[in-house]
Formats: structure tokens, sequence, C-alpha cells
């Protein structure tokens, strides 16, 4: 199993409930090939962990991850485990970044106030 890295994406919108393990999108990986626009203008990706609704449908037809994942461009569907490397339970987030940091703090201190 491969862990995040600073600034991946892990993308768990479905993975859990389909029996996966969630995806961990390496966002620097890509930025240094693409420039940003064509992932975010071209291909449509929202600059927002969990604000696109990514499924494998829309990725076989040829949305989001599918206009590259294709196995011409680069490898195919077919390989789930290569990008189906979180470990279950993780929440969509952007690995390590200042704001899932607050945000986890903050719903830490929330639910601690409840109790």
């Amino acid at each position: 199993m491969v862990s995040a890295e600073y600034g991946d994406v892990l993308i768990n919108n479905y993975s859990d409930a389909a029996g996966m393990r969630p995806v961990v999108f390496p966002h620097w990986f890509h930025r240094i090939r693409f420039r940003c626009k064509v992932c975010h203008a071209d291909l449509g990706f929202k600059m927002e962990a969990g604000g696109n609704q990514i499924n494998m449908l829309k990725i076989i037809d040829g949305e989001y991850c599918g206009a590259c994942h294709n196995g011409e461009v680069a490898w195919s569907v077919e390989n789930c485990d290569v990008c189906h490397t979180g470990k279950a339970g993780q929440p969509t987030q952007v690995h390590q970044s200042t704001a899932s940091k607050l945000t986890t703090t903050t719903k830490r201190k929330k639910a601690e106030s409840e109790q």
C-alpha cells in the first residue's frame, strides 16, 4: 500500500462504499508535467478536495482522470491497485495541507466539546 505524501489528494467520495481503498492522487507529480489549466479548466476539476463527484463510470467514459488514463496516454482503469492505494476510512482531503489540519482540529475540538 502506498502512503500519501504532502500535497497528495485523497479521494474517497465513493471508494469505501464500494469496498475499494481510497484513491491517492499525486497532485505534484501531475503538476510538474502539466499546467494547472489542463486539469482545472480543460477537464473540469474543481480546486477543492471532494468538490468533484468522480466515479469509475465517468472515468471509463473519458471524464476527469479518464481523459488521460485510457491506456494510450497513461495506464488504463483496469489497473485498480495503481490508484486505489489509500487506507480504508481516510476522508477526502489534501494530505497534510494546512486547511486539512485546521479542519481536522476544528472537528476534533467540536466533537470533544459535545461529549
